[in-house]
């Protein structure tokens, strides 16, 4: 029931994350904005998501997600607002954008925790695969509807109230179903948010692999996410032909963000069919099909190309953060998870508002194909000397 809801939820998420930076682009032009943009959206969690993976554990974890979910449901319905009346301008979108991944920075821990309460450890490694392939089904059907919506409606404000109607879905989902493995929030003496989180920290400096994972995260978060919301730039100014209209860029732009959504979802049908696998090596092989593809793409400008390494930059995406976030909920135990997994997530999406904005200011300094560069370049002397690094540690302890 859980993951149906989320899956129409997904939909609705993917298609305003097509339509507000094709919109944000088509007012102001301005690759940075797309950063600025990606910038408040991640903010909150370098601010926020530190606590919540303390505060998480005192909670019930359910009813904080559904919390959470209906405020990223007015966020939605607030743009919409905002578009159909012709007031939408780009410190509206910063806003929103800041609000809502405020939310975001919270109900992710809380949700990530939730799933071994829904599934239970045995089958948490499905769960866990069963949840992204409904995200990135999503990924793939979201910008098709986002293109459709906007070309039939002529307003990408009917693509934002959408969204904010398919939040309904997973609430209902969410209150129908049962945490039959339900993990007990902490009772008794609290010792404060301080000496909670170090405990994560202390589990952290214990555990190199957790410690690995955690690092590279952050990587991909500063120097290889953030290119990804260059695609409308992408679409518009390195792909463009001479018969251009906005209806063709529209349709290039839910096509390249569909492309990487289908790689995504490849992904996650084949680490559901993979789920005893070794994660340590798939892990692997999504740095190598997420990186190689980046670099390539900083030396394109074929349409045709373009839509296959994206779809491989989604399968390497979703390869890696489904191999971390298995790695890391079956190496922690239940009464860190919360902590450790914020610690995480923090340093994925934390550091991705300073990534959003290094990674723009580069595109629109030296163009697209320079950002792109850069960042494959930086993300695989990063990934490789941390691989060396932790390699190195684990023999000299063993």
């Amino acid at each position: 029931m859980f993951v149906i809801g989320q899956l129409i939820s997904v939909i609705g998420t993917w298609m305003q994350a097509t339509a507000l930076p094709y919109l944000a682009y088509r007012i102001s032009g301005r690759p940075l904005d797309l950063g600025i943009i990606g910038f408040s959206n991640t903010l909150p969690t370098l601010l926020f998501a530190l606590p919540a993976g303390v505060l998480v554990e005192h909670w019930d974890k359910r009813k904080a997600v559904i919390l959470f979910q209906t405020l990223m449901s007015v966020q939605a319905i607030g743009l919409a607002i905002l578009t159909y009346t012709g007031y939408i301008e780009i410190w509206h979108i910063v806003f929103l954008a800041f609000f809502y991944g405020s939310a975001v920075a919270v109900e992710v821990t809380a949700r990530q925790a939730m799933l071994i309460e829904l599934a239970g450890k045995d089958a948490l490694s499905s769960a866990i695969a069963l949840q992204t392939t409904a995200f990135n089904l999503g990924r793939v059907l979201g910008p098709l509807c986002a293109a459709w919506l906007i070309s039939a409606t002529g307003n990408e404000g009917s693509v934002f109230l959408a969204n904010g109607i398919s939040f309904i879905f997973v609430i209902l989902g969410l209150f129908m179903a049962r945490t039959r493995f339900k993990v007990e929030g902490k009772s008794g003496e609290n010792p404060g948010l301080r000496s909670e989180f170090k405990e994560g920290i202390a589990y952290l400096r214990r555990n190199s692999a957790v410690t690995s994972v955690t690092i590279m995260a952050a990587l991909v978060g500063f120097f290889g996410i953030p290119l990804v919301q260059q695609v409308p730039a992408l679409a518009r100014d390195v792909l463009k032909t001479a018969l251009d209209t906005e209806a063709l860029i529209a349709s290039r732009t839910s096509n390249l963000y569909a492309a990487q959504g289908a790689g995504a979802l490849v992904a996650a049908l084949f680490a559901a069919y993979m789920s005893s696998s070794d994660k340590h090596r798939m892990l692997l092989w999504g740095q190598i099909v997420f990186i190689l593809p980046i670099i390539l793409l900083g030396f394109n400008q074929n349409i045709g190309i373009a839509l296959i390494l994206l779809a491989l930059i989604g399968w390497g995406t979703v390869t890696q953060l489904v191999s971390m976030n298995t790695i890391i909920q079956l190496e922690v135990p239940n009464g860190l998870r919360g902590r450790v997994f914020s610690i995480y997530f923090w340093a994925l999406q934390g550091v991705a508002p300073f990534g959003s904005i290094f990674i723009g200011w580069i595109a629109q300094t030296w163009g697209i194909p320079a950002a792109a560069i850069v960042s494959g370049i930086t993300c695989l002397v990063g990934i490789i000397a941390t691989r060396l690094i932790f390699s190195a540690v684990g023999k000299s302890s063993a």
